[in-house]
């Protein structure tokens, strides 16, 4: 098995390539080692002394680690661990329970402005937002604000604010008259 690595726009998180699907669906985010318990992968990588976060997507694990851990010495071990899990024949995550798309119902009166704005998030930014490792899900949308969350790679990533704010609200303002704004949620 060859894994790829691909660094992120976040230099505290790197992106893992297993050339075998991940999660056949859906993504899940485990931002510390206590949200893992579900996650056979998830829990061998948070093994290895100084990571901090593991997103799962479709076709890559990104990895997240402490700002004084250096890749060099975490990542031979990182490695091992997803040929390891790979090896075993272990699923992803137990049960087959994955997060979905991760965009929040909305009923009411804004439902078509709602969704319109998924519709948009869904074809051309989270394809955008995971070729660097991350993805980007819906929280809400009240009086012109849309809330949004940034995880994987993208969670505390120094350009996430420029890309929320430039890049995501600029797109959703153009097509979607009624969005003034776009904040991040935690």
């Amino acid at each position: 098995m060859f894994i790829q690595t691909e660094t992120t726009p976040n230099p505290a998180t790197l992106k893992f390539l297993p050339g075998e699907t991940v999660l056949a669906s859906g993504t899940a985010d485990f931002p510390n080692a206590e949200t893992g318990g579900k996650s056979p992968l998830a829990q061998r990588i948070f093994a290895v002394e100084g990571v901090t976060g593991v997103f799962l997507g479709r076709d890559f694990v990104t990895v997240t680690k402490t700002e004084d851990a250096p890749w060099d010495h975490l990542k031979p071990s990182i490695l091992g661990a997803i040929m390891e899990h790979f090896q075993s024949g272990a699923p992803a995550i137990e049960g087959g329970a994955q997060e979905g798309t991760g965009h929040a119902a909305h009923d009411g009166p804004d439902s078509e402005i709602v969704g319109q704005i998924k519709e948009l998030l869904d074809t051309r930014v989270r394809p955008a937002v995971a070729q660097d490792g991350g993805d980007i899900t819906f929280h809400g949308f009240d009086r012109g604000i849309v809330y949004l969350h940034m995880q994987g790679a993208c969670a505390g990533c120094p350009s996430s604010t420029l890309t929320l704010k430039m890049g995501i609200e600029n797109l959703l303002r153009h097509y979607i008259p009624e969005v003034v704004e776009v904040r991040p949620v935690a």
